[in-house]
């Protein structure tokens, strides 16, 4: 038996990250020293290190490379021998965060198309495996886990919306692009928080402290028991769910949710619940670290709506570790911003435009980060809208200015205002034009902070508001609401992005 085992993020078909320092790593018995090659497919050495075993692993750091295909990367102890064939060299993107970004290519619009006729080997994808727990079982799945090219038939359980990114972006570039997908539905941006994250601000306190509360002294034999019955209801929905699909294609969420009865999602709290704080940081994205990435693709925020309302304070903390875990303090994080949602039934809360809000803040206050708008992409009742070929794009739009410096569209922003009498104006990053509808989401406030429809003036990239009520506007605010229909949109198409100046 060999003395050390490279993780499977490196092996056959693997795209390794350009023009960065390559690090690769895997387990070894206390120790084994290794050599670690990389060949290029001519069989060049493009870059080799000598490494000795610490704390069961190793890592070795291999120097930068162009884009390249059919390399080879050789690990060897003196006795034995690895390979991992068909290697790639191009950008690499870790795809995380909760259910719109896991939300699979098979079940997008335009993904079974796609999966039948698509072929592109210069696209591959690694599926980071999905447990809650560190076990025998997990390390299995992680050890016989791989990457796999997009080709006929194959994809269907690719991240839809990193598919579109990722095609966009090869075909823009014509270099490998590789994805790592990491992601579980449901989950809180705690969860991919290691315990030191959170334990170092006090809203990750909060969290750690909510969640022992919820869960007691609860057993892990009780949690299990508990998470049967919940996975056994949403089988069973989820199965009533395909029959009427199959009965009537084309029926909607809402259709779904008035049949069957909303989807059973109360999953229970414990010591093995995925969704307990840091809990998938060590059982799923530790897997990867230290891993060379390009960028970070993360659609999260849905979860945290109502729970906090610093979620800006863990977004940034997350990425601070995110760049301190992957050794790169200026790797591009390009988030996706919620879009438009409310149940059937549900009144606005408030809680989702002050998340749409932080995102806002952390991508105007952090270096290298940007944020793609879907003001325009919510869907009533439905908080899984499947047209996932607009949040690749759009996030296509966002790496293309924020990693390679390329212009590419973007959404118009409000970028200055100024008090003039009773009307405020506002100073937009493009002209907009107005679909016509009659509810602007515009609002004014005075000093008092009280906030009033605004009656608005459009005029190219100026805006001007007022209402009676406030004699001296100074602040405004635009698509306050967890749901409604954007109305102002950019000739590029992308829609105005929501705002609160003050």
């Amino acid at each position: 038996m060999a003395a050390f085992h490279l993780s499977s993020l490196f092996s056959d078909k693997a795209i390794l990250c350009r023009r960065q320092e390559i690090r690769v790593f895997g387990e070894a018995e206390k120790g084994t020293e290794l050599t670690v090659t990389l060949l290029s497919a001519s069989g060049d050495v493009l870059g080799s290190d000598r490494v000795t075993e610490r704390n069961g692993r190793f890592l070795a750091l291999l120097p930068p490379q162009e884009a390249a295909m059919h390399c080879t990367l050789r690990v060897s102890d003196g006795k034995t021998a690895a390979l991992a064939c068909d290697i790639a060299i191009g950008d690499v993107y870790l795809a995380g965060g909760q259910s719109n970004m896991e939300l699979e290519l098979k079940d997008a619009d335009d993904g079974p198309a796609a999966v039948r006729r698509h072929e592109n080997v210069l696209v591959r994808y690694y599926n980071v495996p999905k447990y809650a727990l560190n076990t025998p079982e997990a390390d299995r799945a992680n050890a016989e886990a791989g990457w796999r090219e997009i080709r006929p038939g194959e994809g269907r359980d690719m991240s839809a919306a990193a598919y579109f990114f990722a095609m966009k972006l090869q075909q823009e570039l014509n270099v490998p692009i590789g994805i790592i997908d990491c992601y579980w539905g449901g989950s809180s941006i705690t969860c991919w928080m290691e315990k030191e994250t959170l334990e170092s601000i006090a809203e990750g306190q909060r969290y750690i402290k909510e969640y022992k509360k919820s869960a007691g002294r609860k057993t892990m034999e009780q949690y299990l028991a508990e998470e049967k019955v919940f996975e056994q209801g949403m089988a069973d929905w989820n199965a009533r769910a395909d029959q009427v699909r199959r009965e009537r294609p084309g029926v909607t969420a809402p259709e779904l949710n008035s049949l069957l009865g909303p989807f059973p999602w109360f999953p229970p709290v414990g010591p093995g619940s995925p969704y307990r704080p840091a809990g998938l940081s060590e059982t799923m994205l530790r897997r990867i670290v230290p891993a060379t990435l390009t960028g970070v693709l993360f659609y999260q925020g849905e979860e945290d709506t109502g729970r906090t309302e610093c979620y800006d304070v863990l977004l940034k903390a997350f990425i601070s570790q995110l760049r301190r875990q992957f050794q790169n303090l200026a790797l591009p994080f390009l988030n996706v911003q919620l879009p438009m949602w409310i149940p059937a039934g549900g009144t606005d809360t408030g809680t989702w435009p002050r998340l749409r809000q932080a995102q806002q803040r952390v991508a105007q206050e952090v270096s290298h980060t940007d944020l793609a708008i879907l003001i325009d992409q919510g869907e009533y009742d439905n908080i899984h809208p499947t047209n996932k070929r607009v949040v690749g794009e759009r996030l296509f739009f966002c790496a293309m200015n924020t990693v390679y410096g390329v212009p590419a569209p973007e959404a118009p922003r409000a970028v200055s205002k100024y008090t003039r009498d009773k009307t405020l104006y506002i100073q937009l990053s493009a002209p907009v034009t107005a679909n016509g509808q009659s509810d602007l989401l515009l609002e004014v406030a005075g000093q008092d902070g009280v906030f009033y429809p605004a009656e608005a003036e459009l005029d190219g990239s100026l805006l001007r508001l007022s209402h009676p009520n406030v004699p001296r506007p100074v602040m405004a605010r635009f698509a306050w609401a967890d749901y409604a229909s954007a109305p102002f949109f950019s000739e590029n198409g992308l829609p105005l992005a929501p705002f609160w100046l003050v």
